[in-house]
């Protein structure tokens, strides 16, 4: 019998279509074994005080996901202290305990209320793992894997990547008992959250291994903590990433593309980025590496194809930065497997390839010693003689063997600074397609886009030395740590809310999604969310060709943005240290008020601003608030009408007590995480405090401590700015601070004065 499980199990593993096993390192000091009684190995590895990983093995081969294969999960865990008393293994934040005669788990925390027993058996070439849910438990998660509610208990979820229905689904669960978990399979699977057996939750997948990982946290901001630990936290983008981004008609031109830029800066209409939609290709929906400019649109100068005398030069100086569209039918897997074994090499250690794949990708970047001058030259696939003044590495690699990224460097170096991911055709089935990871699409559908995304964003940071704005239509887990998305092709409404909040509460910050700017609920919520963008595509929907009022409120929600800026990069640079996300549904952020899973078009938009749409009401959390426009006070919870004018598309309160870091009036583009002249505003009532971000803006150097926090506190109506703390290249000595108050009787000017690191008191 034995032995029929082990070819089952080896079919599983991928031996049936040549595919090698991706082995897992083996067991080591943080790793505890256990044999089971049905003759399985069972080993639980202790990778912090309250993350676990678990994976069940019938032949001791452990193995690896993909996502741990291509370096989307963290692998460089420091040692933790644990003890093992028979079959428990103990932390300093929970206990995990083994029952080898029915295979189960038991992990009880210290740190939370959780206390439940896990139960993974496998179910012919794939599993099931069953997760007791208590009384009144409420699960939360899956990502963008339905966007009918935000709160999980009492539905059934498939875990595929699908057009418009699931574009971001995350094999992740939170519980409000203080524990969650991450299925550590890309495959194709399901969640069955208490539908079937109200007491149960069941993941469950026809084929893949048992692997998962268990963490434990007192609240929320402590489980995403750990989880974003494991699976990478929130990418920090430019600064000018969360001002606005403008997508044009996608049958412009050149010249209306500088008249479009000169309509935002002439008409005072903030805006920092310009995209193009596939038209800018020669090949419309261009797949290909031999990409081209669509020269009848878009010229530059054959010999001289770079350089600020090019129409892209023209967009640069006057602060706009070019995002271009992709769409993508590559297969990325080839050189993921390069990099692995490349990377594998240069360790001492050895990794197992398909014998289709070349050992390492000899560039620089794995393998310094690679003599590229050995290699034949060939004729250039590019007919136009710009290209020959352009790099153009898709000339020297044979087809299939580049990588993504290489042939979109011409590109970055004649100034594109972004790029947009289309969904066609990541978010596409390929059931038929070989993978050159020997893979079937039933185990890569669901990570391609992580690995597309992956590639795009560490491509263009290696090359540039700068941030990635790379924004994309779908993904997996991981993604935050490498792109933006928006919620596909879908507009703005209620639905995609829900899809930004659930993502929100996976760990994923820097969502978004279209507006529709003749709509003002939709206007309203396109300004009030982490990243704000308008899609033309194919339409006629330019903010100045509207009526005037319409125009007049476009503007006037873009500047409001633009003032908003220090405080959503303070929020967004939180999202980047601790996973907590910048929009968060209030049931995140109010775990102790059951009613609060139902709401779905309320949120909070970083610490202390308050925002509804696409509703009649608002529901108003505990704390005291003021309504933005009115100043007019309301004390939660409660739920209030909201009043929708062809001015006003929501509600938006800031939090009495609340410090509001804002730029001044006028600011059209951003290029610094920093200004000369910084407002605080104070909503007067209550005591309150928060902290100022600031950085260079652009560099990757944010990554290793280089940024500035200062504190703030009001308190018995004085606003105390603390010293500032840590440093970054450029850093201003000194601010112009102006200090606004906000009561009963409206805003007054406090001061205006020159503040240096020391702080000062208003």
């Amino acid at each position: 019998m034995r032995n029929g499980i082990v070819s089952i199990f080896l079919f599983t593993m991928g031996v049936a279509w040549g595919a090698p096993l991706w082995e897992a390192p083996a067991p080591d000091a943080r790793s505890v074994t256990v044999k089971l009684a049905d003759e399985t190995e069972l080993r639980v590895d202790v990778l912090a005080e309250n993350l676990f990983r678990v994976r069940k093995s019938w032949t001791n081969c452990w193995t690896e996901s993909g996502l741990n294969r291509y370096g989307i999960l963290k692998a460089d865990w420091p040692e933790v202290a644990f003890t093992r008393e028979e079959g428990t293994i103990r932390t300093a934040a929970g206990a995990l305990t083994v029952d080898p005669e029915k295979g189960t788990l038991r992990l009880k925390s210290q740190v939370s209320a959780a206390d439940l027993t896990v139960a993974p058996r496998v179910a012919g070439k794939g599993f099931a793992i069953t997760f007791p849910l208590a009384k009144g438990e409420r699960i939360y998660g899956l990502g963008d894997c339905s966007r009918d509610e935000i709160m999980r208990r009492g539905k059934r979820y498939e875990i595929w990547v699908r057009n418009v229905t699931s574009y971001i689904p995350m094999p992740v669960a939170l519980s409000r008992n203080g524990w969650g978990v991450f299925l550590n399979t890309t495959w194709r699977h399901t969640w069955d959250v208490g539908a079937k057996d109200p007491d149960a939750m069941v993941a469950e997948a026809r084929e893949g291994e048992i692997d998962f990982y268990l963490f434990l946290g007192r609240d929320y901001p402590a489980l995403l903590d750990i989880y974003t630990r494991l699976s990478g936290r929130p990418a920090l983008l430019p600064i000018w990433g969360y001002g606005f981004t403008y997508v044009a008609n996608q049958n412009i031109d050149q010249f209306n593309v500088i008249n479009e830029c000169m309509q935002f800066r002439d008409r005072g209409i903030p805006c920092d980025v310009y995209g193009l939609e596939p038209g800018w290709m020669k090949t419309f929906y261009d797949f290909s590496i031999y990409k081209e400019w669509n020269s009848e649109r878009f010229y530059f100068p054959y010999w001289a194809p770079i350089g600020p005398h090019t129409w892209i030069g023209a967009m640069n100086r006057i602060g706009m930065k070019l995002s271009l569209w992709l769409c993508c039918d590559y297969d990325l897997f080839r050189y993921e497997e390069q990099c692995a074994a490349g990377l594998a090499k240069k360790s001492g250690r050895q990794v197992k390839v398909p014998e289709n794949i070349t050992e390492t990708w000899e560039d620089d970047r794995i393998n310094p010693d690679a003599k590229k001058d050995d290699k034949p030259q060939k004729p250039s696939s590019h007919k136009e003689q710009m290209y020959r003044k352009l790099k153009c590495p898709e000339d020297e690699v044979p087809n299939g063997m580049l990588p993504w990224f290489e042939h979109l460097k011409k590109f970055v170096d004649q100034g594109a600074q972004c790029f947009k991911l289309d969904g066609s055709n990541q978010i596409g089935e390929h059931p038929d397609r070989a993978w050159a990871n020997g893979r079937t699409d039933e185990e890569m559908h669901n990570l391609y886009p992580a690995v597309y995304d992956k590639q795009m964003a560490q491509g263009y940071e290696a090359y540039t030395g700068r941030r990635a704005m790379v924004y994309s239509a779908s993904g997996y887990a991981g993604i935050q740590q490498f792109v933006a998305t928006w919620a596909g092709d879908t507009g703005g409404g209620p639905k995609p809310l829900a899809s930004l909040l659930n993502l929100g509460i996976c760990g994923h910050s820097n969502q978004s999604c279209d507006m529709s700017i003749f709509k003002i609920d939709s206007l309203h919520f396109g300004f009030l969310q982490t990243w704000s963008q308008q899609n033309n595509w194919d339409y006629w929907d330019q903010p100045w060709i509207q009526e005037p009022k319409g125009f007049e409120t476009f503007r006037r929600y873009a500047r409001l943005r633009y003032r908003l800026l220090p405080y959503l990069y303070t929020a967004a640079s939180q999202a980047s240290r601790t996973g907590w996300p910048v929009m968060r549904a209030l049931a995140l952020a109010y775990p102790d008020e059951p009613a609060y899973d139902t709401v779905k078009t309320t949120y909070l938009l970083g610490n202390d601003l308050l925002v509804s749409a696409f509703s009649p009401t608002v529901v108003v959390p505990p704390s005291v608030w003021h309504d933005w426009r009115t100043g007019e006070t309301v004390t939660g919870p409660t739920e209030r009408p909201v009043t929708v004018t062809d001015e006003w598309g929501g509600a938006l309160y800031v939090r009495s007590g609340a410090i509001i870091p804002m730029l001044p009036e006028g600011i059209l583009h951003v290029e610094r995480g920093w200004n000369e002249t910084v407002e605080l505003h104070v909503w007067a009532g209550s005591d309150g405090a928060a902290e100022w971000y600031e950085d260079d803006g652009d560099s990757l150097a944010y990554r290793s401590g280089a940024y500035a926090v200062t504190p703030l506190a009001y308190k018995g109506g004085v606003l105390t700015i603390g010293a500032r703390k840590g440093s970054f290249t450029g850093m201003p000595a000194t601010h112009r601070v102006r200090v606004v108050r906000h009561d009963e009787h409206g805003q007054t000017v406090i001061a205006e004065r020159v503040v240096d690191a020391a702080g000062a008191t208003f």
